[in-house]
């Protein structure tokens, strides 16, 4: 799987966001998207999962799929969860649409919330949210996983649930995370500062 952004730029009424991105995400790599607020690395993130369209340029890959159909599993604090839904109801919904690596009921374990699977989302702390949505991305079956400030409100339990997720990562699947904590995207060997592209 390699996916390139080719003069790619957004841009928001008038404003540009970046513009003339050239970049090439290779099977296996491990990238970081950094660069200060406002800088644009959400945008990015959504841009190459498909939410949102390019203002110029496009985005390819060689299997010649559009953007909006390529295999992406995406997490960020942004992303709603169903909130009337329980737990277990929220993961066998996205079941309903994506193909999991685990059963519903073990990916709730290894999320440490197999106590709170019949618990409503709307009862849920932020950090147990952010459990689920991390948790939905990572055994989503996928070529590509973006993460956007995956640690974001979890706990140390949360954080180093998080670490394992990723040194177990397929050695296949992109990595992409959008962050300014390194602690974040320890793991990444290349980054992409969005400073250079605004």
């Amino acid at each position: 799987m390699q996916i390139q952004l080719i003069n790619a730029g957004k841009r928001f009424n008038k404003e540009w966001i970046f513009r003339k991105l050239n970049l090439t995400f290779n099977s296996g790599g491990r990238y970081a998207i950094i660069g200060p607020n406002g800088s644009g690395k959400s945008t990015l993130l959504q841009l190459i999962a498909g939410y949102i369209q390019p203002s110029e340029g496009s985005i390819q890959t060689e299997s010649g799929l559009s953007p909006e159909n390529l295999s992406v599993a995406l997490a960020a604090p942004y992303l709603e969860l169903m909130e009337e839904m329980t737990a277990l109801e929220q993961v066998r919904f996205h079941h309903g649409f994506r193909k999991l690596k685990l059963s519903p009921e073990a990916l709730l374990k290894a999320a440490g919330l197999e106590n709170a699977s019949h618990k409503p989302i709307c009862y849920f702390s932020s950090g147990m949210k952010q459990r689920l949505k991390l948790a939905l991305a990572f055994f989503t079956e996928s070529d590509s996983l973006i993460l956007d400030e995956p640690t974001t409100n979890l706990d140390e339990q949360g954080i180093e649930l998080y670490r394992n997720w990723i040194s177990n990562l397929d050695p296949q699947r992109i990595l992409m995370i959008g962050s300014n904590d390194k602690s974040e995207y320890f793991c990444c060997d290349t980054l992409i500062d969005l400073r250079d592209f605004s």
